[in-house]
């Protein structure tokens, strides 16, 4: 089920992405100078980045890492047993 939420998420975003609705006009402006497609990337930057704090805290395959210290640890025990 966190997976499907998770995969939702990454959709909603490329969907949101897509932001033709500021294509053409560079008015209204935030805060009064900025264009209203620079600021609506610049939050769409915000909310990217916290989707992929959320992937890497929920969907890291922590197994790849657990494996790759299990051979390092083996690789280890072998150059010390040559000495």
């Amino acid at each position: 089920m966190k997976k499907a939420w998770l995969t939702l998420l990454v959709v909603v975003l490329y969907v949101l992405h897509q932001d033709f609705w500021f294509w053409r006009d560079a008015r209204p402006l935030a805060f009064g100078f900025l264009p209203v497609g620079i600021f609506y990337h610049a939050i769409y930057t915000l909310a990217v980045s916290a989707v992929m704090w959320v992937l890497i805290r929920e969907a890291w395959p922590a197994h790849l890492e657990e494996e790759v210290e299990q051979e390092m640890s083996l690789h280890q025990r072998e150059e010390e047993d040559a000495r």
